[in-house]
């Protein structure tokens, strides 16, 4: 990408997208194109469309996307299929129809059977059965990915797809009914010092095995990929014994994971939080350990910086300097 490209960020409001936009603005990158769900409903293919022939983006992130934890997924699991289908559907195919260069489709790695062998690796992807408590979000995200893969199989697009772990950071979700594990724990510790409570509930076993990686890690890898030059496509594709360029897809993580009552000891240390942590045992834990094998993308050269006390230390600092 030139510094004066044209570059579509979809969902720049959201945790994904801020980063994207701030990772892109630090590196000067002058001509982003952001519009608001309210400016335009990627969920519309008409409004999509017209969008693309009007501004003609030579780059796309799709990072727009409904989001949550188990409880929102498993709760409203028709939202989280329809909204997301439509909302990548439209995306990319209008980038194929009015000729953008390259696309970045966001995906999640909960697309990985629950049972895969850890850490997952991307050849992993429909060998197994999914967790059942975010299937339809997962299911949305499958057929992204292969959206973009026979996009680029019959059209020579360079559609890539990345999955990342579990994300952190500025501008997340503290809302408890939506949120993922981490924010809701900052949350969580934060109100319980304030109240001066005895005790924190916290769903689950807290045995689990979690990977996080910092939004900001995730906007990096995101724009390192998106300048990779043909030769380096041609690298990576062949060291998987393909020549196809509908293999684009990169593990996106730490390549380290925690379980998640590590995590919460962590937390409530960084809030300042210090009475008692409660297991509620009769709450799903999810898949038992989810970790990302890198490998493929720490091949072309990428590495994370940001280590998980200093992300959720930066990201506690945000919750609180934002009045939330």
């Amino acid at each position: 990408m030139n510094k004066s490209s044209s570059v579509y960020i979809a969902g720049h409001t959201g945790l994904v997208g801020s980063a994207l936009v701030r990772k892109l603005q630090a590196n000067s990158y002058t001509n982003l194109l952001l519009k608001t769900q309210d400016e335009l409903n990627l969920e519309v293919q008409q409004d999509v469309t017209t969008f693309f022939a009007k501004e003609r983006p030579e780059y796309v992130f799709l990072a727009a996307a409904k989001v949550g934890g188990i409880l929102a997924n498993n709760t409203h699991p028709a939202e989280f299929i329809y909204n997301n289908l439509m909302i990548q559907t439209n995306v990319i195919h209008a980038a194929y129809k009015f000729g953008v260069k390259s696309l970045l489709f966001l995906g999640s790695s909960c697309i990985y059977p629950k049972f895969a062998p850890q850490p997952l690796k991307e050849e992993y992807l429909l060998t197994g059965e999914l967790e059942s408590t975010n299937e339809a979000y997962a299911i949305a995200k499958i057929a992204g990915i292969k959206m973009c893969e026979a996009y680029n199989r019959q059209y020579g697009t360079k559609f890539i797809s990345v999955m990342p772990t579990n994300l952190y950071g500025s501008n997340d979700n503290f809302d408890l009914e939506t949120s993922h594990v981490l924010p809701a724990m900052i949350r969580k510790f934060h109100e319980a010092k304030l109240n001066v409570a005895p005790k924190v509930l916290l769903w689950g076993t807290g045995l689990p095995r979690r990977e996080f990686l910092h939004v900001d890690d995730l906007a990096e890898a995101s724009v390192f990929l998106m300048n990779l030059d043909d030769e380096q496509f041609v690298s990576i594709l062949r060291s998987e014994a393909t020549h196809s360029t509908s293999k684009l897809l990169f593990n996106i993580g730490t390549g380290d994971d925690i379980t998640i009552e590590a995590l919460a000891e962590i937390i409530a240390k960084i809030v300042g939080y210090s009475g008692d942590i409660v297991w509620d045992k009769t709450k799903p834990d999810g898949t038992p350990r989810k970790m990302l094998n890198i490998g493929r993308i720490k091949s072309l050269g990428w590495m994370p910086k940001i280590k998980l006390e200093n992300g959720v230390r930066d990201t506690y600092e945000w919750y609180i300097n934002n009045g939330k």
